[in-house]
């Protein structure tokens, strides 16, 4: 959740899924510009992943309070509005996962995966569709909810078939080649 209505400062969270008691010392969180490339910010984790598989960090306000119910961890952040990307790098900087989100025209840096997720509109999220699967392509993988869900991702498991996949594949490749055909 990167646009709230109104100020986003303190309203902002992103959210990790993973096995439960995964360690998260070491790995870094960076906001990508997507006019140039250059990193917005730079966020340290620490600590686990909680027995639910999800760990939500919460961005703070000027004074250190945050409106995002229940954190396991707080930091000022404030990811910019799209086109722009979220990665995730171990301690040694390589990319675990990446989400790119907006539209990306000429000359812009994409950081993602694949194709990028749509911007969501002041007061939505992006969110991965499903908790264990991830097919290098954000356009797949994410999507926008009306309603943000800070700390209970409502993500599916298990997988889907391989034919939902391929149908989901298939539908983003129609969408393009619509909007690419109306530019």
């Amino acid at each position: 959740f990167y646009d709230g209505v109104g100020s986003d400062n303190g309203q902002s969270f992103v959210e990790l899924y993973g096995a439960p008691g995964t360690l998260l010392d070491g790995l870094v969180l960076e906001g990508i510009n997507g006019a140039g490339g250059g990193v917005t910010v730079t966020i340290a984790l620490s600590g686990t992943i909680a027995a639910d598989g999800l760990y939500l960090l919460a961005d703070v306000d000027t004074g250190g309070s945050t409106g995002v119910p229940e954190p396991d961890a707080v930091a000022n952040f404030d990811f910019q509005n799209g086109p722009d990307s979220v990665v995730l790098r171990e301690a040694g900087g390589a990319v675990l996962d990446a989400v790119g989100y907006g539209v990306f025209d000429s000359g812009e840096v994409f950081a993602g995966e694949g194709s990028p997720v749509a911007d969501a509109p002041a007061g939505s999220s992006i969110a991965r569709l499903f908790a264990d699967v991830d097919t290098d392509d954000n356009a797949l993988d994410f999507a926008v909810l009306s309603s943000p869900t800070p700390g209970t991702a409502p993500l599916s498991v298990p997988e889907p078939s391989t034919g939902w996949l391929a149908f989901s594949a298939l539908a983003v490749l129609v969408t393009k080649g619509r909007r690419s055909a109306r530019k």
